[in-house]
């Protein structure tokens, strides 16, 4: 054990001091973060957006009355003045290039309920929508005019509204909205460290391989035993890949809290639950570290990898598959098969624990069986393949040559 921790502080200090890791370490936060403000950027409806000019035509005096008091609560980044002008008037006055927006509201247009409002072009297409809320004082101010009070006006606008309840033997104590938050932001982190372990475990294959050409593992080995070497490996390689998530965190996680201050993401992220998801994301971590480290002694030249051998690299992406039935039916048949299938099994359990409300331990003690069962299988059939193929030179092995490594 000592030798494969002395290979793992080798193959962490080797690859921490690598240009390219550290870029996208600190690459991939920023883009993060890039990608989760853009949108917002583009959009143009922050506090920096241009204002739209309303002019209001209000002959009958209801504006500053009975409608710019209604609005006052209302986020609305619109600068309103009333005028006399007529619609030709209005517009000739215009600057180029202006927002503006010519409301009239006579009285014949408030009796029919019919109200015309002229644009430029540079009005938003998102005034339409917002100048939908006048609706509600402009027929409240109706059914005033015609002689209604207060409890008859009431009843009309308020309408009718038809609330779902599921019946149950218990009553829920918290609400929906915030259960599931508290179940999907462990899944998320849980998640996050699968997939970050799992990408530094895929470089296990290249350093292998590298070496393999290079012909450093025969130094290496003069020293070391093959089951040593990988083991080292494998270790080096999580410790890098528990290092990427921290940077991460420590890039994105204040950008997280500060985009939704209205949750409290600390207080739902360290939760008991989360120790378990994180176990399962190791022993996964541990599987496909294992299925690298050895398909890598059996490659000597990446560039001419076999179909079987490419299409062990794209194992850790097959839950991709199981996405859409899983948040459809996290109960339902392919998410209960995407759980005992061991390739499948981490992130699908990860991706079902976040959303159900009870958790299936009967199905969670299986799955961990067998992930566990097929780590120590695929750890002990590596080494196999490791121990011949790391020493193997002048071509790749073919899937032959792997199971007659296996079977001896």
């Amino acid at each position: 054990m000592r030798n494969s921790l002395k290979v793992a502080r080798w193959e962490f200090k080797r690859n921490v001091k690598n240009k390219s890791f550290i870029i996208s370490l600190l690459l991939t936060p920023v883009l993060f973060i890039l990608f989760a403000t853009l949108p917002t950027l583009l959009s143009g409806s922050g506090d920096d957006a241009e204002p739209v000019n309303v002019s209001v035509s209000d002959p009958s005096g209801i504006w500053a009355e009975q409608i710019e008091p209604y609005l006052s609560n209302a986020d609305l980044n619109w600068e309103t003045s009333v005028v006399t002008a007529s619609p030709d008037e209005w517009r000739d006055g215009l600057d180029e290039d202006e927002s503006a927006v010519y409301l009239a509201l006579d009285e014949a247009a408030l009796s029919e309920g019919q109200i015309t409002y002229y644009t430029t072009e540079d009005t938003p297409d998102s005034f339409a929508g917002e100048v939908q809320l006048l609706a509600a004082p402009l027929q409240q101010l109706n059914l005033q005019n015609a002689g209604l009070s207060a409890e008859q006006m009431a009843a009309v606008t308020n309408g009718i509204q038809f609330n779902a309840e599921e019946l149950s033997d218990s009553e829920q104590a918290a609400d929906t909205g915030v259960n599931e938050l508290a179940r999907i932001i462990p899944g998320a982190f849980a998640g996050l460290i699968l997939f970050s372990i799992v990408m530094t475990g895929m470089m296990i294959f290249q350093s292998a391989s590298q070496e393999k050409k290079e012909k450093v593992s025969e130094i290496v080995l003069s020293s070391l035993t093959p089951s040593d070497l990988m083991q080292g490996k494998i270790i080096g390689y999580f410790w890098l890949g528990m290092l990427q998530v921290g940077v991460w965190l420590l890039i994105a996680l204040p950008f997280v809290i500060w985009r939704f201050n209205d949750f409290p993401i600390m207080e739902y992220l360290f939760v008991p639950e989360l120790a378990l998801l994180i176990v399962i994301a190791l022993i996964g971590y541990l599987l496909f570290a294992a299925l690298f480290v050895g398909l890598g002694a059996t490659v000597e030249d990446i560039s001419s990898t076999s179909n079987f051998q490419g299409m062990i690299m794209m194992l850790p992406f097959s839950p991709l598959i199981l996405i859409g039935p899983i948040l459809s039916d996290p109960n339902g048949l392919a998410a209960q098969v995407g759980t005992y299938i061991p390739f499948t099994s981490p992130a699908v359990m990860i991706m079902r624990l976040s959303l159900l409300e009870e958790w299936p331990w009967v199905e969670i003690g299986i799955a961990l069986a067998i992930l566990v069962l097929s780590v120590w299988l695929v750890m002990k059939l590596a080494g196999k393949i490791f121990e011949v193929g790391i020493l193997l030179y002048g071509k790749n092995a073919s899937m032959g040559e792997i199971m007659k490594w296996v079977r001896s």
